[in-house]
C-alpha cells in the first residue's frame, strides 16, 4: 500500500536557502560563523543556558560530555534502557559502564524513585531522557546527584523549548544536549547542541570541540598560536547547517505552536477510546511544558500493537514502533546488561506505538489516521 500519511516529514519554513546563500557568500562554511553564533546566542538567551556550542550532533554533543567528565574503564552511568543507542554509546566509548534504571510507567521517563538504589562508590553520572519532550522529576533527580557528589547530563534531544517548572530542559543539569536531527522540532537535517551549565566546563568544551585544540583562544586573541592541547575530535557543526537552522529557531514559537494543535487535535479525537480502555494517551504531568514532539499511544499488549501496526500500514498510515529497550539488545547483553531487571521498560517497550506527527500534517490526513484507529479498535 502506498504511503498516505508518513511517519515523519523535514519540513522548510521557507527562507534557509537564502540563509544558506549567505552563508556562502560569506566565505565561512566550516563552523563557528555568523549563522553559528546567532543560534547560540538565541538558545542560550531563550532557555537561561550558561553556554551554547553548536554541535554536529546529538551524539557529538553526549560524547563531549563524557570527555568532559573525564570517565575511566570501570566508572558508571546511570540512566534508562528505554532511549536511543547514543545516550549509552557515549559514555561506553569513554570506558564508562551504563548502569540501566527503570522508567515510570506514566511518563516513560526515568523513574527518579529508582535512582538512589543504583548509586555504587564508581557512580559518576546521572543521564536523565526527556523522552517526548516530556520532562523527567529534575528536582529529585538532581537532590540526589547533590547528595551522592554526581553530575547531571540531560539527555533533551526530544526537549528543545520544553520545561521543567520555571526551567527551560538542556538548562538543569551541568551539562545537556539538543538534537536537530531531521526527525526533530527544529531541524537543519544533522545537527545539534553542547548546553554547558556550569563555567568550569566551558573553556575545555570549546577545546573538545575543536579536536582538541585552542583554536577559539586564537580566533579571540587570548593567545597568539593555537595548538594541541587536550583530547578531542570534529564536533563542531557546518555553517551551513547553523545557517539552514536559524530559520528555524526564529520561527520557535510558530513551530511548537503548530506541534500542540497537532497534538491536540490527536488528543481529543482519540479520548473515547481511552474511555472505552482500548489504548492509553500520553501523560503530561501539571509541572512540565511539552514541545510536543512526538504523539504515542499505549496499546493493552505488544500482539495487539503489532496488528494494528499492521493494520494501518496497509492503509497507508507509517504508524511505528520505538526503541529496543538497550538492556536486552545485543550490545546490552555483551556489555552484562541482559539480566537486569526492568519491568516497566520490558512491557512499555512493547505495547507503545507512535502516530505520525510534523509539522504539515494535514488536518484531513491526521482525521484519517484517527478514524482508522477508531475502526481498527472498535472491531
Amino acid at each position: 500500500m502506498p504511503i498516505r500519511v508518513p511517519f515523519n516529514r523535514p519540513f522548510v519554513v521557507g527562507d534557509e536557502l537564502t540563509n544558506i546563500a549567505e552563508a556562502v557568500r560569506s566565505g565561512q562554511l566550516a563552523g563557528v560563523g555568523a549563522f553559528t553564533r546567532r543560534c547560540e546566542s538565541f538558545l542560550q538567551d531563550r532557555f537561561g543556558i550558561h553556554r551554547v556550542l553548536m554541535t554536529s550532533s546529538c551524539t557529538a554533543a553526549l560524547e563531549m560530555s563524557a570527555l568532559l567528565l573525564d570517565l575511566r574503564p570501570g566508572d558508571e552511568v546511570i540512566m534508562p534502557a528505554f532511549t536511543f543507542v547514543s545516550t549509552a554509546n557515549a559514555f561506553v566509548r569513554a570506558g564508562a559502564r551504563p548502569v540501566f534504571v527503570d522508567v515510570r510507567p506514566d511518563t516513560l521517563n526515568l523513574d527518579e524513585t529508582r535512582v538512589e538504589a543504583s548509586v555504587t562508590d564508581r557512580t559518576r553520572a546521572i543521564v536523565p531522557v526527556h523522552y517526548g519532550g516530556i520532562a523527567c522529576q529534575m528536582d529529585a533527580i538532581g537532590e540526589i546527584a547533590s547528595r551522592h557528589n554526581l553530575t547531571v547530563i540531560e539527555d533533551a534531544a526530544q526537549a528543545v523549548n520544553a520545561r521543567y517548572r520555571d526551567h527551560s530542559l538542556g538548562g538543569i543539569g551541568a551539562l545537556g544536549a539538543f538534537s536537530f536531527h531531521e526527525t526533530k522540532n527544529f531541524n537543519c537535517g544533522e545537527g545539534g547542541a553542547l548546553c554547558v551549565n556550569e563555567e568550569r566546563f566551558v573553556e575545555r568544551a570549546e577545546i573538545i570541540r575543536d579536536k582538541g585544540t585552542n583554536r577559539q583562544q586564537f580566533d579571540r586573541g587570548q593567545v597568539d598560536k593555537y595548538s594541541w592541547v587536550d583530547i578531542g575530535s570534529s564536533y563542531g557543526a557546518s555553517e551551513l547547517n547553523c545557517a539552514f537552522l536559524w530559520s528555524q529557531l526564529e520561527r520557535m514559537d510558530q513551530i511548537t505552536d503548530r506541534r500542540a494543535a497537532i497534538f491536540e487535535r490527536y488528543r481529543r479525537g482519540l479520548q473515547p477510546l481511552e474511555e472505552q480502555e482500548r489504548l492509553r494517551l500520553p501523560y503530561l504531568p501539571d509541572d512540565c511544558a511539552s514541545n510536543h514532539h512526538l504523539f504515542y499511544i499505549l496499546l493493552p499488549d505488544t500482539a495487539g500493537r503489532d496488528r494494528l501496526m499492521h493494520a494501518l500500514h496497509e492503509d497507508g498510515v507509517l504508524a511505528v514502533f520505538h526503541y529496543v529497550p538497550l538492556h536486552s539488545s545485543p550490545m546490552g547483553r555483551a556489555l552484562g546488561t541482559g539480566s537486569v531487571a526492568l519491568p516497566v521498560t520490558d512491557d512499555v517497550s512493547g505495547r507503545v506505538l507512535r502516530l505520525p506527527m510534523f509539522y504539515e500534517l494535514t488536518e484531513p490526513d491526521q482525521d484519517f489516521v484517527i478514524e482508522r484507529l477508531h475502526h481498527h479498535l472498535a472491531s
